[in-house]
C-alpha cells in the first residue's frame, strides 16, 4: 500500500455496509478518502470510528449516483480540493424485491440507474482525472455473485433487474479493461463479487434462508485492499468472495 499513501480514493455508497467498511480501511491505510452518499450524516459519523490522527483524511460529499448532474458536481468539488482521483470504488447499489412481469417500472429504472449508470457516470469522471494526470489508478466495481448466475432465494425469483444489472457490471469490467489498455493507460480495473453480506440490502426472506452462512462487510473491504495492493504488473480482474456453506 506504500504507493497509495496520501493519494485520493473516492467511494460511492459510503454511508453504510460495504461502503463504510471500505472507507474505514482506506483511511486507516493512509489514503485521503472522499465518501459519496445521499445520507451524508452517516458518512460524517464514520469519522468517530477512525483513528484520531486520521479523522481529517475523510471528506463526506453528497451525491446521488443516479443523477449525472449530482455526480459531476461532486467530482468537480473533489478535483478542486484534491487535484484529482487515484482510486474509485463503485460501491453504491440498489436492490428492490419484486417480479419483472408486474413491478413498477420506475422502481426497475431506479435499480438500473444506480447499479449500471451510476458506475458509468462516476467512472467517466475518475478515468478522465487519471488519464489527464497520467496516473496508474485503479477502478474497483463492487459486483455480486448475482452477476454470474441468477439468484432465486426461496424458489420464485424476486431479484428482477438486480441480476441483469450485475451481469452488466461483469461485462462492463471487461470493457473497461480493454478500453483502459487500448487508450494507452496503466489504469487497473477489478470486479469484486460478494455472496451474501450482512448489510441492509439483504431482505428478511433471504436472511432466513442464509442463516449463519453470511459474510461481513469487512471481508469485502479486505478484498478491495488486496486488489489495490498488488504490484503494478498484476491486475485482479475478478474476485468472488463467498461465505463457507453459502446456498447460492
Amino acid at each position: 500500500m506504500e504507493r497509495w499513501q496520501g493519494k485520493v480514493a473516492v467511494v460511492t455508497g459510503a454511508s453504510s455496509g460495504i461502503g463504510s467498511a471500505i472507507v474505514k480501511d482506506l483511511v486507516e491505510n493512509g489514503l485521503k478518502v472522499v465518501g459519496l452518499a445521499r445520507r451524508l450524516e452517516r458518512v460524517e459519523a464514520l469519522r468517530k470510528q477512525l483513528s484520531p490522527k486520521k479523522q481529517g483524511n475523510l471528506t463526506a460529499l453528497p451525491c446521488d449516483v443516479t443523477n449525472v448532474d449530482s455526480v459531476n458536481k461532486a467530482f468537480d468539488q473533489i478535483i478542486a480540493k484534491f487535484g484529482g482521483v487515484d482510486i474509485l470504488v463503485n460501491n453504491a447499489g440498489c436492490y428492490k424485491q419484486g417480479q419483472l412481469v408486474d413491478m413498477d417500472i420506475n422502481t426497475i429504472q431506479q435499480v438500473l440507474q444506480t447499479n449500471v449508470m451510476g458506475v458509468v457516470y462516476c467512472t467517466q469522471r475518475a478515468f478522465k482525472s487519471m488519464k489527464e494526470r497520467n496516473v496508474a489508478g485503479h477502478v474497483v466495481l463492487i459486483n455480486s455473485v448475482a452477476g454470474h448466475g441468477v439468484v432465486s432465494p426461496g424458489g420464485l425469483p424476486d431479484t428482477n433487474m438486480y441480476c441483469p444489472s450485475k451481469f452488466a457490471i461483469t461485462a462492463i469490467t471487461e470493457i473497461y479493461r480493454q478500453e483502459f489498455k487500448g487508450l494507452g493507460t496503466k489504469i487497473k480495473v477489478t470486479s469484486i463479487s460478494p455472496g451474501a453480506v450482512d448489510t441492509e440490502i439483504i431482505p428478511d426472506n433471504a436472511r432466513h434462508l442464509i442463516g449463519e452462512n453470511i459474510l461481513k462487510a469487512e471481508d469485502i473491504s479486505s478484498g478491495v485492499i488486496y486488489a489495490i495492493s498488488t504490484p503494478p504488473h498484476v491486475q485482479i480482474h475478478e474476485m468472488i468472495i463467498k461465505p463457507i456453506g453459502e446456498i447460492f
